[in-house]
């Protein structure tokens, strides 16, 4: 069974979908007791920053989400909800995050020819977190977004994109999976990482 976080700011039916493509179950719960008890749990995300993590607090959702991360289960978190892991986002002001991770959330600031939000099909670069993902460089995955992260750590940066410069597409630290990109928006090469998420032995943080 995996656990999809539901704090009213998240396209929750088609990563459940996607989920469930993968032969296994997936709940959709705002109940704080049923996020600690997880088997694997996922974080996903649509909206702007500030309004998401005010939602996540409003609803005493931090401390069994940053619980769950803590204790080595398989965590997933998707565009917002990778963005939301860090220390603050800075759109419509400086918003206070998780801070799972150490660094920032930004806004793109490109060249007239590229349109901001970043939307659309995109490859990525593997780095060294992201070695043992099973996702080649090249793959292409579905972006919407006009924010990035910049993670403080370098080495937690599993995948990078260029998109009039290059930034972090995906993070990997021990349990923890997050990707800018929608895996459940990527076909079959998103399906592919999903089922591996689904599937993946429990790690200890």
């Amino acid at each position: 069974m995996i656990t999809i976080v539901d704090y009213q700011m998240g396209n929750l039916r088609s990563v459940q979908k996607a989920v469930e493509r993968s032969g296994v179950e997936a709940e959709i719960t705002s109940d704080a007791s049923q996020i600690a008890a997880a088997e694997r749990l996922i974080l996903p995300g649509v909206g702007a920053f500030g309004d998401a993590i005010g939602e996540i607090r409003r609803r005493d959702l931090e401390k069994p989400i940053k619980d769950f991360i803590a204790s080595g289960k398989p965590f997933l978190g998707i565009c917002l909800g990778l963005q939301m892991l860090f220390e603050q986002g800075l759109e419509g002001g400086t918003h206070e995050g998780l801070g799972v991770l150490a660094g920032d959330v930004v806004p793109f600031e490109l060249p007239v020819e590229y349109k901001v939000p970043h939307m659309g099909w995109n490859a990525v670069d593997v780095q060294s977190a992201g070695a043992d993902l099973g996702i080649p460089s090249g793959t292409h995955f579905y972006f919407v977004h006009s924010y990035y992260v910049r993670p403080t750590d370098p080495s937690v940066i599993a995948l990078t994109c260029d998109y009039g410069g290059e930034f972090c597409a995906a993070v990997r630290r021990g349990n923890l999976i997050a990707t800018q990109f929608h895996p459940e928006k990527s076909q079959g090469d998103g399906l592919r990482l999903m089922q591996r998420f689904a599937t993946s032995p429990v790690e200890v943080a």
